[in-house]
């Protein structure tokens, strides 16, 4: 197994502002992997607040070099295994190498992935386009700009429902609300009935992550679905937001990749929770990923390339929410470097 990898750093069209900081580029690790001639691609972007840099990941990498180097390729679950192993502590450069496994699984077997996996793309539920926290005036602005079916707003300042207020009187799209836990109990119980009073469809991950007494409280109190996010990041949170949220928002990078997502989807069923598939501002590559695992959940925030000035890959689409495939196997994209769109 041969592999190279390549650090970008995607511009944003506008700052990109959420309750935990502020950024303008999205840092990002791709990687590509080779075996007989046939190449995969992968991507983990990296999370100030998760503490692992692509700096991390390059380091890991390197210094695993040997070992991908002799991996005789197999199906991608018995190769996640062994690279779990390998790599137990950083589940971002895992992301990258399972989903570029995946990739390059899907093109010796000649099939689009979610054709791997039985999926009907026919009823994929649509993507959603953030809203990042900014003025009341900007956040119009933005929400004028890119006319959408599906909003998610991003909150956690002392204007939350002014906010809400004023993109609601401009759209009639359908608005989830994602606090990226920056509410305490009492706020989430006085918030949450205004939100639902403003047709909110769902609210994600209101509270901090280990707050797990006030989520339970809160989930038999919510008029509002509310999903786990910074609470569900791997697969032995699952079990715990059974009574203590509606569903979860899985994200590939946190959780370490498709095979591991594959599994949580299986096991929030099986939970009757339900299911969304999120994003961490991946380019193309990343969020091709994400597009494969439509059929088999009910939300879908995979919105980075239309975040982004800069792209490093080609081979979905995005039609007012509906997302679109190329007709080649695995991932379906043609990764190109980075260049101006």
């Amino acid at each position: 197994m041969k592999f190279q990898y390549w650090k970008y750093d995607l511009k944003f069209r506008y700052p990109f502002t959420i309750s935990k900081g502020t950024k303008t580029h999205q840092p990002t690790l791709i990687v590509e992997l080779e075996d007989s001639g046939v190449k995969g691609y992968g991507e983990a972007p990296a999370i100030t607040y998760y503490n692992i840099p692509v700096e991390k990941m390059i380091e890991d990498l390197e210094s695993k070099r040997s070992e991908i180097g002799q991996l005789a390729f197999s199906d991608p679950e018995t190769m996640w295994n062994y690279l779990h192993q390998l790599f137990p502590k950083n589940s971002f450069l895992l992301c990258a190498l399972d989903i570029a496994l995946w990739d390059l699984f899907g093109k010796k077997k000649n099939k689009k992935l979610y054709e791997l996996w039985d999926g009907d793309i026919s009823e994929n539920p649509l993507t959603d386009y953030t809203i990042g926290i900014d003025s009341i005036e900007n956040m119009i602005a933005k929400l004028r700009e890119m006319p959408w079916p599906i909003y998610k707003i991003k909150v956690g300042t002392a204007d939350d429902i002014a906010i809400v207020q004023a993109l609601r009187a401009n759209t009639d799209a359908i608005l989830r609300v994602d606090a990226n836990a920056a509410w305490d109990f009492d706020t989430a119980l006085r918030l949450i009935p205004q939100l639902n009073e403003l047709d909110v469809e769902l609210v994600e991950q209101p509270l901090a992550k280990d707050n797990w007494e006030g989520m339970k409280a809160l989930y038999m109190r919510s008029s509002l679905p509310l999903f786990a996010d910074e609470s569900c990041v791997s697969e032995r949170d699952v079990d715990q937001c059974k009574d203590h949220f509606h569903g979860i928002n899985i994200k590939l990078t946190k959780c370490g990749g498709i095979t591991p997502a594959l599994r949580m989807i299986r096991r929030a069923r099986e939970l009757k929770l339900g299911v969304m598939m999120g994003s961490m501002n991946e380019s193309t590559v990343g969020s091709a990923a994400v597009a494969h695992l439509l059929p088999f959940v009910d939300h879908v925030d995979m919105d980075g390339p239309l975040l982004q000035e800069e792209d490093v890959a080609d081979g979905i689409g995005y039609h007012f929410g509906k997302i679109s495939y190329s007709d080649k196997p695995g991932l379906g994209i043609t990764y190109k470097g980075l260049f101006k769109r």
